[in-house]
């Protein structure tokens, strides 16, 4: 498919696709999903190899959020039956990070739910921060708490995090018709704070809420302009009790071919598939190793995940291997630009004038005149099918943080 050979050469060389081109790749069908994923695959093993890095969450505070957000079960009003418990002592949190850190991760991610932290709050993650790293000095810390106030991303930094999470999480067309209580222009700026503090920026999207194509490509394309080292794919997990409990728009096929299309776009990038991977990828999660580069291990903030063992079996069994502590996850280029792909003119993914998102005239991402697709495109509407509610997959969380039971790892 020519589609696809253009699209491997853009990503070899960090090359911007064009809008058409990445929307071509949401419309292939069923039966080309194999080529699709063998051409991004080509991406993800020039850039990364076989390995596959390993996450850890670590909920330091659950659910009693005062936000709205419709796909979240910890939101106001939520009425889904999660663990609800206030913040973990840093000497708590550290032992379950030490769980996940047994089981082969390399990044343990510290999450609260709320809108954003106090400065009190920050205090509380900065003394846990210390206390993982005074046992395991080599860890990666990411720090996940909502939208951050000035300063508080340098006293993150400060206190040892090497990363901050705040996810896009859809379009900026359709932010408000998920979320009410805060706006995408928030969460941007959120991003932009940890860039300027020095922070490697983690920022993602959930697919499956009932967003269109063009949904999805744009939250892409404003992610690759953010440029984080790092680029969480969730797929929504419909808790019974929020809003979206009733949105089961994936399948695994399209699950496949939206990591496709966010290699295509962030080639260089460390992707991640996060939550609802054992619910709609199910058994071919194996395939989408070779799409992204990096899993959470084990648990969720508020579900359950496989057994993190299956997740090694998983990764051995399908060719690839754990990325190593010692091991520099992302691309040399990007290492040497210090704020990521982009960050100096010869580094990377939009930096020159040709290929950057919204750097020509006119201001649209891939949206200049020519830049069309090679190769045939059918409708999507025609092929996807709803998915079957497979609400048995969907298990709250009973176990690991906030509660007396060992954790998932």
């Amino acid at each position: 498919m020519d589609l696809l050979n253009t699209l491997v050469d853009k990503g070899l060389r960090r090359e911007l696709p064009t809008r058409d081109e990445a929307l071509a790749v949401l419309a292939t069908s069923d039966d080309d999903v194999l080529d699709v994923v063998a051409a991004a695959g080509k991406v993800r093993r020039h850039w990364f190899g076989r390995r596959v890095k390993l996450n850890y969450l670590v909920n330091l505070k659950s659910g009693l959020c005062p936000e709205d957000c419709s796909y979240c079960s910890q939101r106001l009003g939520s009425k889904a039956d999660i663990l609800k418990y206030t913040w973990l002592k840093p000497d708590q949190a550290s032992q379950a990070a030490a769980a996940g850190l047994a089981g082969g991760a390399k990044r343990v991610c510290l999450v609260a739910s709320g809108r954003g932290p106090t400065d009190r709050d920050v205090d509380r993650v900065s003394d846990t921060i210390k206390a993982i790293k005074d046992r395991h000095e080599n860890v990666e810390v990411c720090a996940c708490l909502g939208l951050l106030s000035d300063g508080q991303a340098e006293r993150l930094r400060e206190a040892g995090a090497d990363a901050y999470n705040h996810n896009l999480n859809t379009s900026e067309g359709t932010y408000g018709d998920i979320t009410t209580t805060h706006t995408y222009a928030d969460r941007v700026d959120t991003v932009q704070k940890a860039h300027a503090a020095g922070l490697s920026a983690c920022s993602g999207l959930i697919a499956g809420m009932g967003e269109s194509d063009e949904d999805l490509v744009d939250v892409v394309y404003s992610l690759r302009e953010l440029d984080p080292d790092s680029v969480p794919v969730n797929f929504l997990i419909p808790f019974e009790g929020t809003p979206l409990a009733k949105e089961w728009n994936l399948t695994p096929q399209r699950c496949l071919r939206i990591l496709a299309m966010v290699r295509f776009v962030c080639p260089d990038v460390e992707v991640r598939i996060a939550g609802g991977r054992e619910v709609h990828l199910r058994t071919m999660q194996p395939l989408a190793l070779n799409l992204a580069n990096s899993i959470f291990l084990g648990d969720y903030l508020t579900s359950e995940g496989q057994a993190g063992k299956a997740d090694l079996d998983m990764i051995a069994d399908a060719g690839f291997e754990v990325e190593g502590a010692g091991e520099v996850t992302l691309p040399e280029h990007r290492v040497t630009a210090g704020a990521g792909c982009g960050a100096h003119a010869e580094a990377g993914c939009g930096s020159h004038a040709d290929a950057g998102c919204g750097s020509h005239e006119g201001g649209g991402c891939g949206s200049h005149e020519g830049g069309g697709v090679c190769g045939s495109v059918k409708v999507q509407a025609e092929q996807e099918q709803p998915a079957e509610a497979r609400t048995d997959l969907v298990a709250v969380r009973r176990r690991g943080a906030g509660t007396d039971l060992a954790p998932n790892a």
